[in-house]
């Protein structure tokens, strides 16, 4: 039996062969190479983009409170005159037909005097050297305080006051009917912003029968605009201004930074990818659109309360991006040249495979080899360079790849992981949900992800790992690709974020229940009953944080309800009690923009519905939200177990009978029987045991 040496084409086909199968392994790793770059870039700019987010949108509720500040302090200026005593019997004396010329002259004096001082020191005054608009011009004026009578005709008026405009008559018939009255930002003489405010005037003797209306126009300039401006800005780029809808129109109502000035710029509210229009549609979002002049810009906006206007709050997409759009680029520049340059020594490997003889052929093919070994190491290069851990695994749950990142969080060197297994190295626990998302996405070949939470060294660590299918090759079995991101610093700043907004609820509902000081804390109760009936009940925790937001929330809607109602002593009439019940649908109303994580404005708008369908809205059973059934019941017993200014607290067995009676037609039972079995098996009655003191009206504390 002889030999047989294998001649020179034999061994080039051999060669071929080798480069072929070598070129498929390339390509697969250039292509997971690739994937990993994009998915990198695509990963660090989403992190960019929520870090904007954030930072944009502290700013825009820090703005957001100061124009609502200044917009406070204007109303502020007339209510302290609406209230000034003197003013109001002066105002009496004048408008009230029994005095003649003579005894009207020391009040309208005095009154000229007070509207003059005012207009000068609060800013309602013309700017100096504005001319004085006559009494029979009928025009927009810049500057000045007024008072009317309760016809709303203009009575007497401080220097420079022009007759009131249509705007502000309207806000003078706002003004009438009880209500704060606005005329909205405008032109006025020599085209300078001018806006007007009007409030009722009461008797002195008399809270409910009003006499006239104080109204004020003034010019608004950089005391307004000014509040726009971040103090200690740092972008470049960076932009707040107010726009407000006309129709389908869009009108920029501040100064632009290309220097628009204000009410000088209007575009179509429904422009392609427009800021302003993002923003009137859904305040408090969050993207990328363009600005009034057509640039990229990443916006974020919020609507303001008192005035139908919303503050856009910018910034160049060009500015915020730049860096990572670089890294980026780079990155993948490099990487494709690498392949390129790879993809053309491969090329002239077979294209000089056949003419090369034995030796030369096996050269080659050792070179080959070398270089697919340098291009496998510039992957590992590459991803080594990444911020986080990436591993591969096959079907057995085995390390076949891993980075640096990866091997520095097991302690350990890339080289040494692999053949490894899972739970071998990170432990049973952390490996255990790996596992269950490699073993699926094997099965699917669909990507899958899942955020998880460990417990390290007493610290809790945020994490998401994406799992990616590897397919079977020649060169590798079947596995999966695993990317982790560590997501704990950005769930600890939104955590933050929901604690601060939640400390401002508080703090917004503790003002509105102080204006009723018989019913003071009554929200608070409500919320932590709710939670403790939400809980008792087994509710999902997104379900818990619903009932027990829109309880904090409930009393939002007294804010519109005249505080001499809430306080009133003597019973209370069906008229009466019927504005006291609207409060809640008020709460609704003025919550239904704010986009919170449950259902907390639905909860609060169905917590009248009854359980057997005669509710306002008709809505019955199961078919109501889980949170107004919860708030009904809560709501319910706080006032029943709390004292008002018109009757005594209710004891709580007795409070407790009502609600069962009216389980199943009025109530939920199940919340009933929850709230019933906390109080007497969880320690209820006697947490709760003070809700039946009366607060001192004062504020002062419980009454003895």
């Amino acid at each position: 039996m002889t030999d047989r040496v294998a001649g020179p084409s034999a061994l080039a086909s051999h060669v071929n062969r080798v480069v072929i199968g070598a070129a498929i392994a390339l390509v697969a790793a250039a292509a997971v190479g690739v994937w990993l770059v994009i998915a990198y870039v695509r990963g660090e700019r989403e992190r960019d983009l929520q870090a904007w987010q954030l930072r944009l949108g502290i700013v825009a509720d820090s703005r957001s409170a100061a124009v609502r500040d200044w917009v406070e302090q204007q109303y502020a200026v007339l209510n302290g005159l609406a209230e000034n005593q003197s003013l109001q019997l002066d105002l009496a004396e004048l408008t009230g037909g029994g005095a003649d010329e003579v005894e009207a002259r020391v009040p309208r004096e005095i009154l000229q005097i007070l509207l003059n001082a005012t207009a000068f020191s609060a800013g309602f005054a013309p700017p100096p050297g504005e001319p004085v608009v006559e009494a029979n011009v009928e025009r927009v004026g810049l500057g000045g305080i007024g008072l009317t009578d309760a016809t709303g005709n203009l009575v007497i008026a401080s220097l420079g006051m022009p007759p009131p405009s249509a705007g502000l008559r309207q806000a003078i018939a706002a003004a009438a009917a009880g209500e704060r009255g606005l005329a909205d930002l405008s032109l006025g003489t020599g085209e300078r912003p001018v806006m007007g405010f009007a409030v009722p005037i009461f008797a002195v003797q008399d809270e409910t029968a009003r006499i006239g209306t104080v109204v004020g126009l003034r010019p608004v300039g950089d005391d307004l605009f000014d509040r726009l401006r971040q103090p200690g800005e740092a972008l470049s780029t960076a932009e707040t201004y107010l726009v407000r809808a006309t129709g389908e129109t869009v009108e920029y109502l501040s100064p632009l930074a290309d220097g628009t000035k204000p009410l000088r710029r209007s575009l179509d509210r429904t422009t392609p990818e427009l800021a302003a229009g993002f923003v009137i549609d859904k305040p408090g979002g969050f993207a990328v659109k363009r600005n009034y002049a057509g640039t990229d810009v990443l916006v974020t906006g919020r609507a303001l309360p008192l005035v139908p206007w919303y503050l856009v709050r910018t910034v160049a997409a060009e500015e915020a991006l730049t860096e990572i759009e670089s890294r980026s680029g780079t990155l993948l520049t490099v990487f494709i040249l690498i392949i390129v340059l790879v993809a053309a020594a491969l090329v002239a490997v077979w294209r000089h495979a056949t003419s090369l003889r034995e030796a030369e052929a096996a050269e080659r093919y050792r070179v080959t080899a070398e270089l697919f070994t340098n291009v496998t190491e510039f992957l590992r290069a590459v991803t080594d360079n990444l911020p986080n851990p990436v591993f591969a695994v096959d079907r057995d749950s085995r390390y076949i790849f891993a980075n640096m990142a990866a091997a520095t969080e097991a302690g350990t060197h890339p080289r040494d992981m692999i053949g490894k297994p899972l739970s071998g190295v990170l432990g049973p626990a952390r490996a255990r949900p790996l596992q269950r998302l490699n073993h699926q996405v094997i099965i699917d070949q669909e990507p899958a992800s899942e955020v998880h939470r460990l417990d390290v060294d007493g610290a809790t660590k945020v994490l998401r790992s994406t799992h990616l299918p590897l397919p079977a090759t020649t060169l590798r079995p079947a596995g999966a690709l695993v990317l982790v991101d560590d997501l704990t610093e950005l769930t600890a700043e939104r955590d933050r974020r929901e604690r601060t907004l939640r400390q401002l609820v508080q703090t917004l509902v503790g003002v509105v229940d102080r204006r009723d000081p018989f019913s003071a804390d009554h929200s608070a109760r409500v919320a932590e009953v709710a939670r403790a009936i939400a809980e008792e009940m087994g509710l999902a925790p997104v379900d818990r944080a619903t009932v027990e937001i829109a309880g904090s929330l409930i009393n939002l809607g007294k804010i519109l309800v005249p505080r001499e109602l809430l306080t009133k002593t003597a019973d209370l009439t069906e008229e009466e009690r019927e504005i006291l019940r609207q409060s809640v649908q008020n709460s609704a109303e003025l919550l239904e923009r704010v986009d919170f994580d449950g259902p907390v404005v639905e909860s609060l708008r169905q917590m009248q519905e009854r359980w057997d369908g005669n509710g306002p809205r008709g809505i019955a059973g199961d078919n109501i939200v889980a949170g107004a059934r919860v708030i009904a019941v809560a709501n319910a017993f706080v006032g029943m177990v709390s004292a008002r200014a018109y009757r005594e607290p209710m004891p709580f067995n007795r409070a407790c009978s009502i609600l069962q009676d009216g389980a199943g037609t009025m109530f939920d039972r199940r919340p009933v029987s929850a709230l019933v079995n906390y109080l007497d098996n969880r320690g209820g009655a006697d947490k709760w045991a003070h809700y039946g003191e009366r607060s001192d009206p004062a504020g002062d504390g419980p009454v003895d």
